[in-house]
């Protein structure tokens, strides 16, 4: 037998691999040679011990993926070029084009809006779970007969909480809890009800994503819940469904309050594409790691006009436990 002749080819595909994970250690290979941009290469850099990591998920993913993959790459924050594994980008790219592509609403949803707010494996700076098999599961069959993203996400924010036996308590361990961790903990306050029920919009091709303010112009505190895309923006409190629909819900008077221009009253939405804003992470002060718009404007119409405000009498409760920690009641 002559092991020169079975060593050599094997001996040159290693070398060649080598070449495409290490770009720089090619003698004059051109950018047209690899599986991403010169602005993706940039990103790269920036990953340190990590960037075989995501480099091999480029040359595994699927050259009609790829596009997406690039998405968050060229987008992710820097703490996650540097450490999450081929093997979860890959789960999520993948999940994540078959939940959009198999959805009713495939054709209504552009790839851009896709790409932001449907394929991202994280809402704000919670824990990285592979969370997204897990819930297109349990969500997909909830959603089996719904035609719209809006009427899937109702279905959703009415099921899911239920079936997790998630409820709102301030027990829970932390504000950005992760799905896994208020899932386990089966407590969340609003931030970790909002990142559960975006994540379960998105395993199934609902974009959606966070929204909320660092502190009503009352002063009364911060908020968060979420948005869903169905021919345009609309809201809803996590774990609160709305008989009346998307749009309802127990604070649109004080969001139609905020104030765009000052900071602190402004209410914002959360993009994964990066932007000159960042969406405020009350927990984290001055941390800018989440991207964000800002959407005041389409809160400002949506309170009870000035004649009905002057009809009515605001009552606010606030319930107590036997510690004096706030908590949830009907």
């Amino acid at each position: 037998m002559n092991v020169a002749r079975l060593i050599r080819p094997a001996l040159v595909g290693f070398v060649c691999a080598l070449l495409i994970l290490y770009p720089r250690c090619g003698c004059g290979q051109s950018a047209a040679a690899r599986p991403w941009s010169d602005a993706i290469a940039a990103r790269l850099e920036l990953a340190g011990t990590n960037r075989p990591a995501l480099a091999q998920a480029f040359l595994e993913s699927p050259a009609d993926r790829r596009a997406g993959l690039g998405f968050l790459v060229e987008n992710m924050p820097e703490s996650d070029l540097k450490s999450l594994s081929t093997a979860f980008l890959l789960e999520n790219l993948n999940l994540a084009y078959d939940g959009w592509e198999q959805s009713p609403w495939h054709s209504k949803v552009t790839r851009e809006m896709f790409f932001n707010d449907v394929l991202p494996y994280a809402c704000l700076n919670e824990a990285r779970d592979p969370w997204r098999a897990k819930l297109r599961e349990v969500c997909l069959p909830l959603v089996a007969t719904c035609k719209s993203p809006g009427e899937a996400a109702q279905e959703l924010n009415r099921k899911i909480f239920p079936h997790y036996h998630v409820r709102y308590n301030t027990s829970r361990h932390r504000p950005d809890q992760s799905p896994d961790e208020s899932i386990k903990s089966g407590v969340a306050t609003c931030t970790g009800l909002s990142i559960l029920l975006v994540d379960a919009c998105r395993s199934v091709g609902i974009p959606a994503r966070v929204a909320g303010t660092p502190m009503w112009s009352n002063l009364r505190g911060n908020h968060t819940w979420v948005e869903i895309w169905d021919d345009g923006w609309h809201f809803a409190g996590a774990a609160e469904p709305d008989a009346a629909g998307l749009d309802h819900g127990w604070f649109v008077d004080d969001a139609a309050k905020a104030q765009r221009d000052v900071p602190q009253h402004a209410i914002y939405a959360t993009s994964f594409r990066r932007t000159d804003t960042y969406f405020p992470l009350v927990w984290l002060p001055g941390d800018e790691s989440v991207s964000a718009v800002n959407v005041t404007d389409r809160y400002l119409a949506k309170g009870t006009t000035a004649a009905a405000a002057a009809a009515t009498t605001r009552l606010a409760v606030k319930a107590i436990d036997a510690h004096g920690k706030r908590g949830a009641a009907d």
